[in-house]
Parts: structure tokens; sequence; C-alpha cells
């Protein structure tokens, strides 16, 4: 019987502008099994990113439910929530967030440190694994935007997660450097197992993933 990471029941998201309540998400169930690369895709404004932040523990539904390893997130107090978003999830995003005057290393070793770990061998590891080994001492600065991105990557994994959330990841990059971060998310789902969650309106990285979702005005379609 295959495991479930996280489930999503009935999720619903509606946010307040001026007078006027605008429903982004319309009720979204979807089941994540272990092991499993899906992409979330659709048009830009379908509600992808905002259903990824609500699963990733980030914004909480209007209505609804989403259950990591069976617990509920929602249902956590502050501060149990953010230790399981710092442990248990990690999050890839289109635009890098690594903090500037930090190495590659260093930003690497953030979410580690957050949780008590001693984890410099583990950082130094994924790096090279992410070909950026004679890079661990340069700041985002002087790194591309595909090293920064791999060097976001290897942040988001650096703790172990149970899943793995990138936002449009490759959003921001040239071609060959889209290809290639596909192409190591792709290689990490198979060789490690990791759980992937991947948001993108590229149909062509979309058909790469074992499983697609189509989200459409704020619903599942397929």
């Amino acid at each position: 019987m295959s495991e479930k990471v996280l489930v999503s029941k009935e999720v619903h998201k509606s946010f307040i502008l001026g007078d006027t309540s605008v429903e982004i998400l319309k009720g979204i169930d979807l089941e994540i099994e272990k092991g499993e690369m899906i992409t979330l895709f659709g048009p830009s404004g379908a509600g992808k990113s905002t259903l990824l932040n609500i699963l990733g523990g980030i914004s909480r539904p209007t209505h609804g439910n989403v259950y990591l390893n069976g617990n509920n997130l929602y249902l956590m107090k502050d501060r149990e929530l953010s230790a399981v978003r710092n442990k248990k999830i990690g999050f890839v995003f289109q635009f890098y967030n690594l903090l500037p005057d930090f190495t590659a290393l260093e930003n690497v070793l953030i979410p580690a440190l957050i949780s008590g770990k001693e984890s410099v061998k583990r950082a130094q590891e994924l790096l090279n694994e992410l070909g950026l080994g004679n890079r661990m001492s340069h700041r985002p600065g002087e790194l591309s935007g595909g090293e920064q991105q791999r060097v976001g990557l290897a942040r988001a994994l650096i703790n172990e997660p149970d899943i793995l959330l990138a936002d449009e990841p490759t959003g921001n990059l040239d071609t060959e450097n889209a290809k290639l971060l596909i192409d190591i998310f792709l290689r990490i789902n198979e060789t490690k197992k990791q759980t992937i969650v991947l948001v993108t309106h590229n149909q062509e990285f979309a058909k790469l993933s074992k499983r697609i979702v189509e989200i459409k005005d704020g619903k599942v379609i397929q």
C-alpha cells in the first residue's frame, strides 16, 4: 500500500481586495505519495503558487485542511508549524532568496543551523553533487542565475526533507540552465526517491514528471 506524504482536502483560499472577496482556490483535493514527483501545471494566475504555499505551511487556507504524514498542519501552533517547515519541507523559490552577504556554503547551511544540526559535510556534499564544488566560497553576486538556483536547491535539501516544493524554479533561468535544473530534479527523484512537487507553466517541463496535476481557475481540471 502506498504511503501518502501530503494530502489536501477541500482547500479554498480567498483574498480581500477592497470591498471584494476574490476566491483563488476553489476546493482543491490532492494526494501526493512518498517518492512521487508531480507537476502543478497551468497558466499564470491559476492558483498554483497559492496552493504550493498552502501545502508548505506558509499560507493558511480560508477553508480546508492539509496533512503532512497524517498530521494537520493548520491545527499546529505557530512554533510547531515553523519547526515542521524547517525540518520536513524543502522550498525552492523562483527568485532564489539567497542572503547576499553569505557564501554559497553558508546559505546552504542556514536551515540546518536553525534546526540545531552540524551539517557542514552534508552541505559540501550537496554542493559537489550539484556541480558547485568550486563555488562554495562565492557570494550570490558572484554566481550565475543557474548557480544561484542550485545553491537554493542544496539549501532546500540540507535537512533531508520529507517533501520538496519548487515554485517556478526555472522561471528566472535561460533555456540551458532551466533544462539542467529540471534534469537535476528528475535525478534526485529517481536516485534518492525524493518526493517533489514542482510548479510550472512550461508544458515541456511538466511532461517530464510522472504525474501532471492541471490547475485552472482555482480548480483541479485533470
